[in-house]
């Protein structure tokens, strides 16, 4: 009898120990799930987005308004920085640089004058005429002195000796001139003239570069390494520049990395920050995952950038803007709507 009861008690005992064993697993695995489901809880965001190159859409138009001689790109074909994706009609704005290179080399040309003086011959032109003429001055005093000579002796009128008086006065006056224009070819260049055609020169090539820098805006360039992503106007086609209605005449964007602007929700933004991993997914693209990291949370609450079209969504709702990057190698179209 004492070995049965002995037995009794033991597998009771044994099965007290049992029962709180699975007990306590199946608490502790029950107390796991609900921690586990708390923290997916606490991390877990979802909002829409859309796909956006890493430089966002550049949309390249002119400066100037024009017709399109040449648009070299179509969508789709990969860009350098500097590039021209398109040309407009030039020849007037080609016509006024040379015009003004022209000027540049007159003024240049008058530059030279001036520090350079009077050449070799010009100064002894200018002598040989003031030698003439106080040859002729002197001629004239000769014969002025002997016609008052014979005035005074009763030869001839008085009215005689005051036209050779007139003759000699006439020669005087026209040694002196050539004397002051002698000396004006022969002495060095003034400070006022200098200055002057300096000035003169530096006004032309202002004007040089004008009209260059207009030329220069009639090529239009690409400013990153990218892609082409819209083509708006083609060969032909007139374009404007007006700031109140842009006239785009390529969009392109810096497809290397992709980036996903995503929308959350107001309610959600206490749990973001910067560097948290994201997955993005699309319905063209099945359960596939893109994954990536958050490289900006926005500073201020506005309205959806997205809309699902559906009649019961909110559009009142604020959210905060989140930018997302895509590892590389993700392949996505731009503007491609997506749940982040």
């Amino acid at each position: 009898m004492k070995n049965k009861a002995l037995i009794a008690a033991g597998v009771i005992v044994l099965a007290i120990i049992t029962v709180n064993v699975i007990w306590g697993r199946t608490s502790s695995a029950k107390n796991a799930t609900a921690q586990d489901s708390a923290v997916k809880r606490d991390w877990l965001v979802a909002g829409p987005g859309r796909v956006e190159p890493a430089s966002e859409d550049i949309k390249i138009g002119a400066e100037l308004n024009g017709k399109l001689k040449h648009v070299f790109v179509e969508e789709g074909d990969a860009v350098k920085h500097g590039q021209v994706l398109a040309e407009l009609e030039n020849a007037d704005y080609r016509a006024q640089v040379e015009a003004a290179a022209a000027e540049v080399m007159q003024k240049e040309a008058e530059l030279r004058k001036v520090v350079n003086g009077a050449r070799r011959e010009e100064r002894r032109e200018a002598l040989a005429v003031v030698n003439e003429a106080r040859a002729t001055m002197n001629h004239a005093e000769s014969e002025m002195t002997r016609r008052k000579k014979l005035y005074a002796a009763g030869v001839i009128s008085r009215e005689e000796a005051d036209t050779y008086t007139k003759e000699y006065e006439v020669a005087k006056a026209r040694y002196e001139e050539t004397v002051q224009k002698h000396a004006l070819v022969d002495e060095t260049a003034r400070e006022e003239d200098r200055t002057m055609a300096e000035a003169n020169l530096g006004s032309a090539k202002a004007k040089l570069d004008q009209a260059r820098a207009l030329l220069e805006k009639t090529y239009i360039r690409s400013p990153i390494d990218g892609t082409i992503l819209r083509k708006h106007h083609r060969t032909g086609e007139s374009v404007s520049n007006f700031t109140t209605r842009p006239d785009p005449i390529v969009t392109l964007g810096d497809k290397s990395v992709l980036r996903v602007r995503v929308d959350v929700d107001e309610t959600d933004v206490s749990k973001l920050a910067v560097g948290q991993k994201v997955y993005v997914t699309a319905d063209a693209f099945g359960e596939k995952r893109f994954w990536g990291h958050v490289i900006c949370v926005g500073q201020q609450l506005g309205r959806k950038n997205l809309r699902t079209d559906e009649p019961t969504e909110k559009v009142d709702t604020k959210i905060l803007e989140t930018l997302v990057e895509l590892d590389r190698g993700a392949e996505l179209p731009v503007g491609l709507r997506v749940d982040a």
